[in-house]
């Protein structure tokens, strides 16, 4: 008996729906198929699972999802809409007849077809999240799929950070070609990488300075010398959907002693953690063991210093089960992580180092092979 039917059985449901384009990571570990529509998923009690779509993707969708695939027509969507139901009510009429019975749904099945479903049959919100802590322990395949990603993250870090170590310093500001090397300049071509191997990249972390004290800044206008920057970089796969996740904090000149610092600390905090993980091993066990040793360097764990969680799940989604937060579980063979201890200090900057790879029985499988020196 599979997650799913184990959810199944034990919230008394007849069936599993979800409801989604492929941009949901449940919907798209389910079916397997890259749409930018919504589609229908469904799943009863020990079948295989259904996914219902439009007619022009029915040939699409056999060969690409591994679930039984139906046409909305055959379902029965367009009669409903033909007989003046709105959308969302002929959605859940169809749902309901699929189903036959109560219905477990995800937390973020949307409101109105969950309303409406509700006149047919009992609405059930998965609250344990069956499909996410499905998606959390990943097959070879996966784990593979996923190592492919990283490859490409480090070469488009180390796109990235050549620019900069080959920056020239006018007036504590980085140039390059006779002009400013920015935040954005540096980011458009670690983007151009990601690109070349059939990743994309959104959201990149290129912050400098000051900036870098925050943790999720993205960073803009001209990069500095002897300043932190931090570059954190979580390409997906445009094919498979799947992320890596990855981090380095560089400085082009001196450092300043404080950075240095942090910056040894940060990275004997990584170490630490990485020899703690392995099946078993409990992620809030793992927080609070780089929380203590922090502390013994002297650096706090409240509104500055290390403020974040050690690390999370990577897949689908680039934040995932399992956490490695003040409220993660047990590690699981499996499970793909990231560890990422920071700290950041407010008038003095930010430090962070990111690793990421899969939990083994014995250890840490790290996928993560990139240098990590602070001064270029």
């Amino acid at each position: 008996m599979n997650g799913l039917d184990l959810a199944l059985r034990d919230a008394g449901a007849a069936a599993y729906a979800a409801y989604g384009s492929s941009a949901d990571a449940n919907v798209r570990y389910l079916t397997r198929f890259r749409t930018t529509d919504p589609v229908v998923y469904i799943q009863r009690m020990d079948e295989r699972g259904m996914i219902v779509v439009p007619q022009m993707e029915h040939e699409r969708a056999v060969r690409e999802s591994p679930a039984a695939v139906v046409t909305r027509a055959d379902a029965g969507y367009l009669e409903y809409i033909k007989a003046g139901e709105s959308r969302w009510r002929a959605t859940a009429h169809m749902i309901a007849d699929l189903a036959a019975g109560p219905i477990l749904v995800p937390a973020n099945f949307p409101l109105a077809l969950a309303r409406e479903l509700e006149s047919f049959h009992p609405v059930i919100l998965d609250e344990k999240g069956a499909v996410e802590r499905m998606r959390a322990v990943k097959t070879p395949e996966e784990i593979e799929q996923i190592r492919s990603v990283q490859r490409a993250a480090e070469a488009a870090m180390e796109r990235g950070i050549a620019l900069i170590r080959t920056a020239v310093q006018k007036n504590g500001v980085l140039h390059r070609d006779g002009r400013p090397l920015t935040s954005e300049a540096v980011r458009t071509e670690m983007h151009t990488v990601l690109l070349a191997h059939g990743c994309r990249g959104v959201d990149t972390i290129v912050s400098c300075g000051p900036d870098t004290a925050l943790p999720h800044n993205e960073g803009f206008g001209a990069l500095l010398a002897d300043e932190p920057i931090v570059i954190d970089i979580f390409p997906q796969n445009e094919q498979s959907g799947y992320h890596a996740d990855m981090t380095r904090t560089v400085v082009r000149g001196e450092p300043s002693p404080e950075i240095r610092e942090m910056f040894e600390a940060v990275r004997d905090a990584k170490a630490l953690s990485a020899s703690m993980i392995r099946a078993g091993a409990v992620g809030a066990d793992l927080y609070r063991a780089t929380v203590e040793f922090f502390r013994d360097r002297g650096y706090e764990s409240d509104t500055r210093g290390f403020i974040h969680s050690l690390g999370h799940g990577v897949g689908l989604e680039v934040h995932e089960d399992p956490s490695l937060g003040p409220q993660g579980e047990a590690l699981v063979a499996g499970n793909v992580v990231t560890i990422e201890p920071g700290l950041y200090y407010p008038g003095t900057g930010g430090v962070r180092l990111e690793d990421m790879g899969a939990v083994t029985e014995t250890g840490f499988d790290r996928f993560t092979q990139y240098e990590e020196e602070l001064t270029l």
